[in-house]
């Protein structure tokens, strides 16, 4: 019996039809009134719960002999720092403390490319700003650097998932960045797409690393249940875009106009400011924060050969990728 937490979110989703089509038995956990249905995961048992409850979590894994846990908060929202370490940290910590009652679990973690940190600060002080810092899984955390909230969560919720390991845990964790699968287009990365379909004539002129999310699922799944690996991570990564290139490819899917005009950065400085003293006064969420007005500004590139040379495949092309989201988004 597998286990899987975050089944409602786009990898976990992407998951469950992946183990359905192995023919694996799942189980599911969910938060709301009612399960979710899943195409092509129909027979997941689903079972109501929070990564948060570790009583809940530990009825959960009855029988359960593998456990992907999917399940995580994606916010750069200032209001939401606290909510992120419960969720991302405080839940990891749960999932792993029940995982360790009971031996022979061996354990999945969708972790991040944010939890390898930004680049060392000397290795960013050394090289111009127009060379793209290479961060693969040797990656370490740079203690003295500015983090924002979500990465310092995913980092923080990486340790639980190492200490695990140095007290038995099988497990290994994998590091996706941006992933881009069709889903509700209100939330995450998918957002991209609808900024794409309503046809926004602005963009920044940064670069965004990218990655299919049925690569992450099937890569996710090998590496659990086909492989002998634990205490290893893997950047998950199909390669770095400029933005404008994304959007423009994902407007044309659409038959839509790309967007033409490029944002400065004094520019997104001044609109994130502007944004912070707006939700300050009415509560809202801002349109832009700080974190996504400097995400991608100093070129940063993922190395994903460890994935590839060992599970022996490739990652899908983002045009391909695109395409196919385009079309599910549109049905």
């Amino acid at each position: 019996m597998i286990l899987v937490t975050g089944g409602t979110g786009l990898v976990g989703s992407f998951l469950l039809t992946e183990l359905a089509r192995r023919g694996q038995p799942v189980r599911a956990i969910y938060r709301g009134e009612a399960p979710p249905v899943v195409t092509g995961a129909e027979a997941v048992e689903w079972v109501p719960g929070d990564v948060r409850d570790g009583l809940g979590l530990r009825a959960a894994l009855q029988d359960v002999t593998y456990v992907f846990h999917c399940a995580g908060l994606v916010s750069y929202a200032p209001q939401d720092e606290e909510e992120l370490l419960r969720v991302n940290v405080e839940g990891t910590a749960n999932v792993v403390d029940a995982c360790l009652e009971r031996p022979g679990i061996r354990l999945g973690y969708v972790s991040s490319v944010a939890a390898l940190g930004g680049g060392a600060a000397a290795a960013a002080r050394e090289l111009p700003t127009s060379v793209p810092l290479r961060i693969d899984e040797q990656a370490q955390w740079d203690l003295g650097a500015e983090h924002n909230a979500y990465a310092t969560s995913k980092y923080l919720a990486e340790l639980e998932v190492w200490r695990g390991i140095s007290e038995g845990l099988r497990a290994v964790v994998v590091n996706p960045s941006v992933v881009l699968g069709p889903a509700d287009w209100d939330r995450s990365s998918t957002r991209l797409f609808r900024y794409a379909h309503n046809e926004h004539r602005f963009y920044t002129p940064s670069s965004l690393n990218l990655v299919d999310v049925r690569d992450v699922a099937e890569m996710l799944a090998q590496l659990t249940l086909d492989t002998d690996q634990s205490g290893e991570r893997y950047v998950l990564n199909a390669g770095r875009w400029p933005l404008a290139e994304v959007l423009g490819l994902m407007a044309a899917c659409f038959g839509k106009k790309p967007p033409t005009v490029a944002v400065p950065g004094w520019a997104a400085e001044t609109i994130w400011r502007l944004e912070h003293v707006r939700s300050l006064l009415t509560g809202a969420r801002p349109l832009i924060t700080r974190d996504t007005a400097r995400a991608g500004r100093r070129p940063i590139e993922y190395p994903a050969d460890k994935v590839c040379r060992e599970l022996g495949r490739q990652f899908r092309p983002l045009p391909e990728t695109i395409r196919w989201c385009c079309r599910e988004l549109v049905k």
